[in-house]
């Protein structure tokens, strides 16, 4: 064996979703020892600006949100401990059907293998033994996060053998769970793919996937506390953050299970798993 320490490689679309989706397994295996390495894609300049102020109403400067986002981006990374940050810098492409999504420079028109061969080269200076991004549809459908998706998928075929590969996702259960806690703070929260058939309501498919589906869960309870906070870290963004309205104690306990679909292995670890390592030490 070598002297490389196990590292895991998140690759994620915008400041803040690090915390979401994978804010407990960063915190956990830093702790654990392993090496933490972070992949930011975009800028994050489609987020609010300061007082709230949304892209493209009037105070709304993305170069000013950009380089907000990049500092609370750099403090969350310090609550969790993560190792490495890497920013790739391309432009936020907004939501779906924004015009951002067809702006000069922006993520969601930059060419798959253009941006593939830049994470590529991360691949390969890093050599992460487990690497975390979205599903094919970004999980919810955001452009950032399916074209975070195309171009991991892509470097792993350029960078070379990676052990294991996961996809977050979640379980159906949590998601009912969470929607009663968000009706009860008040939220104006809809489970995804319960309107009316032939309603035209939404498009988007269901959230997350039933819980048998779900190869892999991870206990980060022990590291709510550090969830949280880098959560919180992402000051600008707290109006959208719904998560922080549940405060600290009833977060971790709703969100102290992160989950993953291993979609790649080489290690012929039993599923389901508890561990996103389990076969590599």
């Amino acid at each position: 064996m070598t002297d490389r320490p196990l590292t895991l490689m998140a690759v994620h679309a915008h400041p803040d979703d690090e915390a979401t989706g994978t804010g407990g397994v960063l915190a956990r295996y830093a702790a654990e020892g392993i090496r933490t390495v972070l992949v930011t894609c975009t800028d994050g300049a489609c987020g609010d600006g300061p007082g709230g102020v949304k892209p493209g109403e009037a105070g709304h400067d993305p170069a000013a949100v950009a380089a907000m986002r990049r500092q609370e981006l750099e403090a969350s990374c310090e609550v969790l401990k993560v190792d490495h940050l890497e920013m790739l810098d391309y432009a936020d492409s907004g939501m779906m059907g924004w015009a951002a999504n067809d702006a000069p420079g922006s993520f969601w028109t930059t060419p798959v293998d253009e941006a593939a061969a830049r994470l590529a080269e991360l691949m390969r200076r890093y050599r992460p033994d487990v690497v975390v991004t979205y599903d094919e549809n970004g999980f919810y459908g955001h452009p950032d996060h399916i074209q975070a998706n195309r171009i991991t998928s892509r470097a792993l075929e350029l960078a070379g053998t990676t052990p294991k590969v996961y996809w977050t996702t979640a379980p159906r259960s949590m998601m009912a769970r969470f929607g009663e806690v968000m009706r009860e703070l008040g939220a104006d929260w809809e489970e995804p793919g319960s309107e009316e058939p032939g309603s035209g309501e939404s498009e988007m498919p269901e959230i997350g996937l039933p819980d048998e589906e779900i190869t892999t869960w991870v206990d980060t309870t022990a590291f709510g506390g550090q969830k949280f906070d880098a959560l919180a870290a992402h000051a600008s963004q707290g109006e959208n953050i719904f998560f922080l309205k549940m405060g600290k104690e009833k977060f971790t306990q709703l969100m102290g299970v992160e989950t993953f679909v291993r979609v790649h292995d080489t290690t012929d670890a039993e599923l389901p798993e508890n561990d996103l390592f389990a076969g590599l030490r």
